[in-house]
């Protein structure tokens, strides 16, 4: 069981390949609130990999989140996600990022713990293969 307040966070680089324009879910070249989303998800991800057992992962079921300000490209963005409940295989997050100058994101993030090859295999079984 992973610990109420353990936290993950990370930094990187707004790139043009991060930008709204670049991904067509806006016209500026600013950080596109779906890579923040992904950059967030990526955080509680990787929060979760060592306490898992093995055979197990995480999946994302639930992501609320809010793009409080634009970031330009070639500024640094921290983002962090912080378990703030568990119950199962539930694990609930916080999340924010910053930017050198503010906050630009918070929300919240539900994942669930799985095992592996039973999810792999019941999403396969959606596919109907001739």
């Amino acid at each position: 069981m992973i610990p109420v307040g353990t936290k993950q966070e990370y930094t990187f680089t707004v790139e043009e390949a991060h930008t709204a324009l670049q991904i067509q879910s806006g016209n500026a070249r600013v950080l596109a609130t779906p890579h923040l989303a992904a950059m967030l998800e990526k955080a509680a991800h990787e929060l979760c990999i060592p306490y898992l057992d093995e055979g197990c992962a995480t999946v994302g079921t639930h992501l609320s989140l809010n793009h409080l300000a634009a970031t330009p490209v070639g500024m640094k963005v921290t983002v962090s996600a912080t378990v703030t409940n568990t119950e199962g295989r539930k694990i609930e997050f916080s999340l924010e990022a910053y930017d050198e100058a503010e906050k630009i994101a918070d929300g919240t993030h539900t994942r669930f713990s799985v095992l592996k090859e039973k999810f792999q295999a019941k999403c396969d079984a959606k596919k109907k293969l001739d």
